[in-house]
């Protein structure tokens, strides 16, 4: 197996048409170790500096920063900077028959409870019956009475992948899943919001991934610098085996070229930035550029 160092780099940009007198930001947007993933280095700069910043880390083990502009601004630019090393997960077979994991999470106690309940209940932006009736025809045509967890999720992932067509124009992060499952179409948060939902209705436990993707130009084309995005995927656990990653807007699990930064429940766990500034009525202009560059393959 091969293993990959990136360099990510991460710019959020706010401009504003009248300066502002006070701002509180949030943000998500430093890796996290994990079993595939080592972390060499993360920074984040914050242009003006802020009168106070602060880096705590949440109740599921990510990251975070806060930081606070307690003086006249015009603009808020961060900017975050990561070296990881990623090799993607090896699976050997594929794991028990799901109901049996439905079963052990269920049943789990003790200090892995506390890693593997918070992520089994809860449906994210599912807000009617009827979108859990129509989730559920989706899931259970994947995981079908005894079939192994791992193959059933492979299947689920790519009923996303074939179903549901990727429009960046069609959804927010505030879209309910209704809307979702009649388009059969949104983005990487929403893919993965139905796929946390579908195996939570079945009892797994599942949590949503927050990161990035290493992605490829046309053919023919020259790569553009900033031109990737964030990205987000699904991540279910199997008992022995862990965390097994799947990314259903690409059809891959495991996952492979995905840079882990954070996990939670949904989105509004994780987003990479948000805030509130205070001032007067004004417009405000957002632009977001990330890059990942593979910067060096490692034999393992």
């Amino acid at each position: 197996m091969t293993a990959s160092r990136y360099l990510v780099r991460h710019e959020t940009r706010y401009e504003y048409s009248q300066p502002m007198t006070d701002g509180y930001t949030v943000a998500y947007l430093l890796p996290r170790p994990t079993p595939e993933q080592m972390v060499e280095r993360a920074l984040v700069d914050v242009t003006p500096e802020p009168d106070e910043r602060f880096e705590h880390i949440d109740a599921f083990g990510n990251r975070v920063l806060q930081i606070g502009m307690h003086h006249q601004h015009d603009s808020l630019v961060v900017a975050a900077t990561s070296e990881v090393v990623f090799e993607p997960m090896t699976l050997d077979g594929d794991g028990p028959p799901w109901e049996a994991v439905a079963d052990a999470v269920d049943a789990v106690r003790g200090g892995e409870a506390l890693q593997v309940r918070p992520f089994a209940g809860g449906l994210p932006l599912v807000t009617t019956d009827e979108d859990r009736r129509e989730l559920r025809i989706i899931v259970e045509d994947a995981f079908r009475p005894g079939r192994p967890v791992i193959d059933a999720a492979r299947a689920f992932c790519s009923a996303i992948y074939t179903t549901f067509d990727y429009d960046p124009s069609f959804t927010d992060v505030s879209t309910p899943l209704s809307a979702v499952l009649a388009a059969r179409r949104g983005v990487c948060q929403d893919f993965a919001h139905l796929a946390v939902s579908g195996l939570r209705l079945l009892g797994l436990s599942a949590r949503y991934v927050s990161g990035y993707l290493e992605t490829d130009p046309p053919p023919g084309a020259e790569r553009l610098v900033g031109a990737d995005a964030s990205h987000a995927w699904a991540s279910l656990w199997v008992p022995s085996i862990g965390w097994v990653d799947f990314d259903p807007t690409n059809d891959r699990l495991p996952t492979h070229r995905h840079i882990t930064v954070a996990w939670g429940r949904d989105y509004g766990d994780v987003p990479p930035v948000r805030g509130v500034v205070i001032g007067p009525q004004a417009e405000q202009q957002l632009s977001v550029a990330v890059d990942v560059r593979r910067v060096e393959q490692l034999a393992t």
